[in-house]
C-alpha cells in the first residue's frame, strides 16, 4: 500500500468520525434547545446513562442474547438454504424452470403479510420468530447466489470443459469460486434484512430482544430505553455486517491477486 492512499484512507476515517460528531452535537442540540420536545426526541446526553444502567443491571445482556439467538438462527437457516437452491437453480436449467415459478410467487409476499400464517403454524413461540427473520433473509441469499453462478465468464466453463475437466469438478472449481462475491453481496444483505425483521419478529409474544425492549419502553413512554434500544439495534447491525464482511474478505482473497495483476 503506498504512502498516499494510507494518508487518504486516515483523511477518510478522519471526515468520517467528524460527521459523527456533527450529527451527535446536532442531536444534542435540536431537544436542548427546544426546537423537538425531549418527550419526543432524547438527547445523547440523556440516552447513555440509561444505557449505561441497562448494562449494569443486566437487563441488556438477557436482551442482545435473545435477539442474537433468533437473528442468528434465521439468518444462517436463510444462508443454508438459499445458497443450495441457488447453486441448484443457477446450474440445473431445467430445475430453475420448474421451481423459479413457485418461488417467484413466493418472492411476493412480505415476511409481514405472513405474520398470522407464521402464528398459526408455529405458535408464539421462538419457532414463529425465526420463521419470519428466516424468511425476510432467504431471498437475497437466493437471488444473488443464482445471479452469481449465471453471471460466471462461460470461457471459463468453455475453457476447463476442453481440457478434460468432468462437470462437476467445473462446478466446484470454477463456478463456486467465481460466484462467490455474489453469493456475499446477498449474505451481507441479507444481514441487514435479518436485523430489520427482528423488530417485527420480536412483536409477537416476545418477553425479552432489543426489539421487544424498543417496542416496550415506547409503549410505557421510556423514551430514552427506546432510543437505547433504537442504538444497540443500529449497533448489532453493524457488528452483524463487519463479522460478514470479514469473513468474505477471507474467502475471496484470490480476488485481490487478480485486481492487482489486472
Amino acid at each position: 500500500m503506498s504512502a498516499t492512499t494510507t494518508v487518504i484512507r486516515h483523511g477518510d476515517r478522519t471526515l468520517g468520525l467528524i460527521g459523527i460528531a456533527a450529527f451527535l452535537l446536532l442531536w444534542e442540540l435540536v431537544p436542548r434547545l427546544g426546537i423537538v420536545s425531549q418527550a419526543y426526541l432524547s438527547p445523547p446526553s440523556q440516552i447513555l446513562p440509561t444505557l449505561w444502567e441497562l448494562i449494569t443491571s443486566g437487563t441488556l445482556l438477557k436482551h442482545v442474547v435473545a435477539s442474537l439467538q433468533r437473528s442468528l438462527w434465521g439468518l444462517f437457516a436463510a444462508i443454508g438454504f438459499g445458497v443450495v437452491l441457488g447453486l441448484l437453480m443457477g446450474w440445473f436449467s431445467r430445475f430453475e424452470a420448474v421451481v423459479d415459478p413457485i418461488l417467484q410467487l413466493f418472492r411476493q409476499t412480505s415476511a409481514f403479510a405472513l405474520f398470522p400464517v407464521f402464528v398459526l403454524f408455529f405458535g408464539i413461540g421462538e419457532l414463529s420468530k425465526v420463521a419470519i427473520i428466516f424468511w425476510a433473509s432467504f431471498w437475497p441469499v437466493l437471488l444473488s447466489t443464482i445471479g452469481g453462478v449465471k453471471q460466471v465468464d462461460r470461457l471459463l466453463i468453455d475453457s476447463a470443459r476442453s481440457m478434460g475437466a468432468s462437470r462437476p469438478f467445473v462446478f466446484r472449481k470454477v463456478v463456486l469460486p467465481a460466484a462467490l462475491p455474489s453469493i456475499f453481496t446477498g449474505v451481507r444483505l441479507a444481514g441487514t434484512y435479518c436485523i430489520t425483521a427482528l423488530v417485527a419478529a420480536e412483536m409477537i409474544g416476545a418477553h425479552a430482544g432489543l426489539g421487544f425492549l424498543t417496542l416496550n419502553s415506547q409503549e410505557v413512554f421510556q423514551i430514552p430505553t427506546m432510543y437505547a434500544g433504537i442504538l444497540l439495534l443500529a449497533l448489532l447491525g453493524l457488528l452483524l455486517n463487519y463479522v460478514l464482511a470479514a469473513v468474505e474478505h477471507r474467502l475471496t482473497r484470490w480476488r485481490k491477486g487478480l485486481t492487482l495483476n489486472g
